[in-house]
């Protein structure tokens, strides 16, 4: 079948919880076995680590900032020396920080937006390019922001401008690594996870709700089947591409 991924081994960041959870799952159910990244909730992460077993696949448990080299660069090195290859990179770590309007956004806050959100992706990237390349079916997956499209509503200008430096870095691999790993970005709407308990309100989430033409938010499942697409031979004829998932809450 086309979305299977027998044979093959996908490194996921942030699979601790959420959208990252659902794709380790999803890709473990596939056949890939699974790199399962966190930075800080290890229980989380080895539920994770759980549920793709139970799946019926292997796990691998990988701790970092990803916002330092050298870490960076280790869980790259930990997962395809436990494993020997590395097929799949969905680099999906990332986090809005705090919402903030940029008038009285901070250098440092700025800056910490881009390394947990950008430059992080690309450390992890940059060391994963030489296994991708000879892997015979290398895929980049990056997970974006549908503030990219909106600008960042509600002080999210930071996180904005981070997710869409990481839209132009898929684009540019997608030219750079052709033709033998394949570059996509998925850019999520609001998905009832953990993260808009943190940063959304009931009514703000109502309000999202209100705005969809499918008429509910989504569930990081249905994030987790278009990643698993962007992972497997069924997308072979795609790069470069950025697939919105949102309900249709931006149709033009």
């Amino acid at each position: 079948m086309p979305q299977e991924l027998f044979g093959r081994a996908a490194l996921i960041t942030g699979a601790g919880v959420g959208i990252g959870r659902a794709c380790a799952v999803a890709l473990a159910k596939a056949g890939a076995t699974i790199g399962v990244h966190y930075r800080s909730s290890v229980e989380e992460a080895r539920e994770t680590v759980r549920m793709v077993e139970e799946a019926g696949a292997r796990a691998v448990l990988l701790q970092a900032d990803l916002t330092d080299e050298a870490a960076a660069n280790r869980i790259v090195d930990e997962f395809t020396f436990a494993v020997g290859r590395l097929d799949v990179l969905f680099n999906n770590a990332g986090d809005p920080l705090q919402r903030t309007p940029l008038a009285d956004c901070s250098l440092e806050l700025w800056r910490k937006a881009f390394d947990v959100n950008a430059t992080s992706a690309f450390l992890v990237t940059r060391r994963a390019i030489p296994h991708l390349r000879t892997s015979g079916h290398g895929s980049i997956i990056n997970n974006l922001s549908l503030s990219v499209q909106t600008g960042g509503a509600g002080g999210a200008g930071p996180y904005a401008a981070a997710k869409g430096a990481l839209q132009v870095m898929t684009r540019t691999l997608s030219r750079e690594l052709a033709p033998q790993v394949r570059v996509n970005a998925i850019m999520p709407g609001v998905v009832e996870t953990r993260h808009h308990e943190v940063f959304s309100t009931p009514e703000r989430m109502e309000s999202y709700r209100q705005q969809t033409p499918l008429g509910r938010n989504a569930t990081p499942d249905e994030v987790a089947g278009a990643v698993l697409f962007l992972a497997s031979d069924a997308s072979s004829f795609t790069t470069g591409a950025i697939i919105d998932i949102s309900g249709g809450r931006f149709l033009r």
